[in-house]
């Protein structure tokens, strides 16, 4: 490959000495540019956190608005419907309520949901009928002069109680309600009554069936959490240890994997031309199946096990000629494993950076949510005049347009005696409330922007820290005493706009995959199947498109780490010199990938296995302290713990990771910088060395000496 495509290689530079101490800052406008976004960022969520209420989504409201459960609330947490039946239709009930949608019944805040049932009967009186605890503050059912009818009507108490329980603080009836055989409402026979409740409460069980299940999960990580944590801090072990060890076995763990794959696949050319042979001795041929959606047909052919045969065949064919004429490049990226290890054992507190970085991705997950809850809520609650009756008396003129305040309304005030101040809805108008959906679009791209942010610092400080390593002439001696604090306050002080930089090309690329996607959701209707492949072109190619530039910015970090230069710069810098050796870019990043690939699965299968058989009870555990507690889902730790080793595994193998990339762009220097003089000595390890059949020379004195 000429030189002039992918540009010359590096010239050697007496004056470097490993990261370059001497730098100035870079990208200073899109430092300044993200600096104002991040104070834009925060004006948002002050404004969020000023006119939002989260208390939306948590409490319940009566039918004036106020909350259950608090303030003069406080101690009737849970909301109870009138007339149930009102608000059973088509949507799910808490969904309506979730979101601000209020039943067309009075609401009001209780302490405790109904546990008998109550209803009219013929000659009853308020107070044989109605509970006060569940009736309006305006009635008094002791001294009232209203019928039973006429309270039902204006609904100053509940039309009937049924048993009921509480779900997410709302009263529902209960399943399986033993009705009375006398029970009727709303004009309604006996069996109609019960029919209708027993809808109404089945089609509400459906919904929250759920909790329950909620509440068993609660009390199975309130029972195991000891053993979760347990496992967790065993595959937090194993991880370090096998890191550790890489040093020792990489070259045998490798060559033992490649060789599996080979065998592997080896055993499936086999298996295929078995299956085959057999089928063709039989006679079964596609053109007796012909084309069906049945795949399971197609294996029982003799051209399908044919086909798979071919292309197992081609693959390792492939890999053998890769074994033959790369062999070398693999011994390569094996050194450079062991030198990764190497390094790591030098730098133990690199291992603990991933922490950092959690923190603050937590930090901005945080803050994106909180943001987005309160501006989801924002807006003041907004209340009207409505009857249950128009056609009462005094009610005619009454349309339900008409504002009202719950905390002066009364209906004394108006001609209708039946009329009440409901809540209506949260207010969309005024500068903040039509600008929401603008700055929820803000509030996403300042997540994505900060998330892409912390993971180029991570991996900029992480770079700096191994290239101090490599370029350590002496190791361990010339290595620095904080290696990580230091890179990560050079990279702050010098580098933030570039990583700013970076991580803003990153987010525009994500933000138009956000795009195709909800398109691509709201188009999935349509017929066209032009437009469907189109979509899914440009799903394709910006898929492609972000691990590409997922790629350019981790190498680009690695030089920006090492020479301090601008994110451009670096890149084009960085994508030359992975050009001007794409052979051992390909080998190395595929060994790797191979290798971690193994390491996780060794921690995540290891300790998953580990913690089924505990939490299922297939470990025979003489002492009772030591036995796995009784739950009611025993998968639910272990899908818990499945999920927190494979975080655990993937942070110590991100650091590994990236001290591979970075040794690796240092050697690729190394090699295109010096050639071994004493003037120009190399800084990679002797086994590397060795591979490369290169060495350096000592100095003319000391060979004479030598000699002599």
């Amino acid at each position: 490959m000429a030189s002039d495509e992918y540009g010359e290689p590096a010239k050697y530079d007496p004056s470097f000495k490993g990261p370059i101490k001497k730098r100035s800052c870079t990208d200073i406008i899109c430092c300044v540019l993200f600096m104002v976004f991040l104070l834009g960022y925060m004006v948002v969520g002050i404004l969020a956190w000023l006119y939002g209420d989260p208390r939306q989504v948590i409490y319940p409201r009566n039918s004036t608005g106020m909350y259950c459960g608090i303030g003069e609330n406080q101690g009737k947490p849970n909301v109870l419907y009138y007339d149930l039946l009102k608000c059973i239709t088509g949507t799910n009930i808490l969904a309506a309520a979730m979101n601000g949608l209020q039943c067309p019944t009075t609401q009001v805040c209780v302490a405790n949901c109904p546990a008998d049932f109550k209803w009219a009967k013929p000659g009853s009186t308020p107070a044989d009928v109605y509970l006060q605890e569940y009736c309006q503050p305006s009635i008094n059912l002791t001294n009232t002069a209203l019928t039973v009818a006429e309270i039902a009507a204006r609904e100053l108490c509940p039309v009937f109680l049924v048993p009921s329980a509480s779900f997410f603080n709302r009263c529902f009836p209960g399943s399986n309600l033993s009705f009375p055989s006398n029970f009727a409402i709303n004009g309604l026979s006996v069996n109609q009554s019960k029919d209708s409740i027993s809808k109404a409460a089945g089609q509400i069980l459906d919904s929250f069936n759920f909790q329950n299940v909620g509440k068993k999960i609660f009390e199975d990580f309130a029972k195991s959490w000891p053993w979760i944590i347990t496992a967790l801090v065993i595959a937090m072990v194993v991880s370090l240890l096998f890191l550790i060890l890489l040093r020792f076995t990489a070259g045998i763990l490798v060559w033992v994997l490649i060789v599996g794959v080979i065998g592997v696949i080896g055993y499936g050319i086999y298996h295929c031309y078995m299956e085959y042979d057999t089928l063709n001795k039989q006679g079964e041929t596609v053109a007796n199946v012909g084309f069906t959606f049945n795949l399971g047909v197609y294996f029982r052919v003799k051209e399908t096990w044919l086909a798979i045969l071919i292309v197992l065949a081609v693959i390792e064919a492939i890999l053998l000629l890769v074994l033959l004429f790369l062999r070398k490049r693999i011994l390569i990226a094996i050194a450079l494993i062991k030198e990764a290890s190497k390094a790591i054992g030098h730098i133990m507190s690199s291992l603990f950076y991933p922490l950092v970085t959690f923190v603050l991705l937590i930090v901005c997950v945080a803050y994106w949510g909180m943001t987005a809850l309160y501006l989801a809520t924002s807006g003041a609650p907004l209340y009207r005049i409505s009857t249950v009756n128009t056609s009462v008396p005094g009610c005619e003129n009454i349309t339900g347009n008409e504002t009202c305040n719950p905390m002066t309304f009364s209906n004394a005030s108006t001609s209708c005696k039946e009329a009440r101040c409901i809540f209506y809805r949260y207010n969309n108008e005024g500068l903040f409330q039509t600008n929401l959906f603008n700055l929820q679009i803000y509030n996403v791209i300042g997540f994505l922007w900060c998330i892409n942010f912390v993971i180029a610092l991570g991996q900029c400080v992480l770079a700096g820290t191994f290239a101090s390593y490599y370029w350590a002439f002496h190791k361990p001696k010339d290595i620095p005493f904080f290696p990580v604090a230091e890179s990560f306050m050079r990279t702050l002080r010098y580098h933030t706009g570039s990583l700013a930089f970076g991580a803003l090309i990153l987010t525009i690329v994500q933000l138009i995959r956000i795009i195709l996607e909800y398109l691509d959701h709201k188009l999935k209707g349509a017929q066209n199947p032009c437009t469907r492949f189109l979509l899914c072109c440009l799903k394709c190619c910006f898929w492609c498109l972000e691990k590409f530039i997922k790629f350019l910015n981790r190498n680009a970090y690695i030089m920006i780490a090492v020479y301090g230069k601008n994110f451009c710069v670096s890149a084009k810098n960085a994508f030359k010199l992975l050009m001007r050796n794409i052979v051992r870019v390909v080998v190395l990043d595929k060994v790797t990938d191979l290798l971690i690939f193994f390491g996780k699965l060794i921690v995540v299968g290891g300790v998953g296995v580990l913690a089924f058989f505990f939490f299922s009870g297939r470990i025979p555990i003489p002492n009772p302290a030591f036995q796995s507690p009784a739950l009611n889902y025993y998968w639910i730790p272990i899908l818990t713990v499945v999920i927190g080793s494979y975080m655990i595994s993937h942070g110590f193998f991100s650091v590994y990771n990236m001290c591979v990339d970075t040794l690796f762009l240092c050697f690729l220097e190394d090699l295109e910088r010096n050639d071994g003089s004493p003037e120009k000595p190399y800084y990679m390890s002797k086994s590397l060395m060795s591979i490369l059949n290169k060495k350096n020379r000592p100095p003319k004195s000391e060979e004479k000496t030598k000699k002599k």
